[in-house]
């Protein structure tokens, strides 16, 4: 059987599933009038290729909730896409780290989501990072000439699929506490979990402490709908604790996958990735 293309979110972040999502669809099994709830929707790349009719996509970060709305109602499209990051892009061309750190600065007095994909197009390993009092922090990749014409119309592609895929499905974008999303949810509905990562760098948007991963096992075990939890378990340095301690009753599909920290090969390592579904 041949396999579908990935499609690629414009927004880029440490741990996005793009490379395991055949591995994801493969498992997911929902029914299709139910809806697809995404407490922790991050990038939104699997809800982008599951491509529900229905659709809850929620996140704590504000800006990509609001750079996806802006798609869905038309006010950002691939055309204005292109103009801004062409623009930007050949100042940054020319003052490098001077205009990043200006782009970063205006962006955390005026949250616009289209500086906000500029800053992670253009930032160090495609990071999203806020300090505590919740400003943008990520330095500049130092790559002046980073927006291309190539490399803008890559964007803007991801963009206009993005756009294409949206338009027409009942789909709505948030930006509420998790507990409040697990709530809507009815036994024909299908909860997807991406949930920041205990024990790594959770500055993603706020803290992700223990005490809050626990209750989101409560709240899954706890649902009538279906969960499905996509967690790491094991790498060549530890185990995931949290994993058996608290969803081991869950049925585990694994996959083992390379991660990158950094472009150096060695910094490539192994990882085991389980989806923990609720049977």
């Amino acid at each position: 059987m041949k396999k579908s293309k990935v499609i690629v979110p414009p927004i880029k972040c440490q741990g996005i599933k793009t490379k395991i999502i055949p591995f994801i669809k493969e498992h997911v099994k929902r029914k299709k009038s139910g809806l697809w709830i995404e407490p922790f929707v991050g990038t939104g790349v699997v809800a982008f290729n599951i491509q529900p009719e229905r659709a809850i996509l929620n996140d704590k970060n504000q800006y990509i909730i609001s750079f996806y709305q802006k798609i869905q109602n038309g006010e950002i499209n691939s055309s204005i896409v292109r103009d801004f990051l062409e623009y930007h892009g050949s100042i940054l061309s020319e003052k490098g780290n001077e205009y990043y750190i200006k782009m970063r600065n205006d962006f955390n007095s005026n949250g616009d989501p289209l500086y906000f994909l500029f800053l992670n197009r253009a930032d160090f390993n495609g990071m999203i990072r806020f300090n505590r009092k919740g400003l943008f922090n990520v330095p500049f990749c130092k790559k002046p000439n980073r927006f291309s014409k190539a490399y803008i119309t890559k964007i803007c592609n991801q963009v206009e699929n993005i756009s294409q895929i949206i338009s027409g499905k009942d789909w709505k974008f948030t930006c509420r506490p998790w507990q409040e999303i697990f709530n809507i949810a009815t036994k024909d509905d299908y909860i997807y979990l991406d949930p920041p990562y205990i024990g790594r760098d959770t500055s993603y948007v706020g803290e992700w402490p223990e005490e809050e991963a626990i209750a989101l096992s409560k709240y899954s075990h706890a649902t009538s709908a279906k969960v499905c939890l996509s967690m790491w378990k094991e790498n060549q340095f530890r185990k995931n604790t949290h994993l058996y301690d608290y969803w081991s009753d869950f049925y585990w599909h694994e996959l083992e996958h390379f991660y990158h920290i950094g472009a150096k090969e060695s910094n490539r390592h192994p990882m085991i990735e389980v989806l923990a579904i609720k049977q």
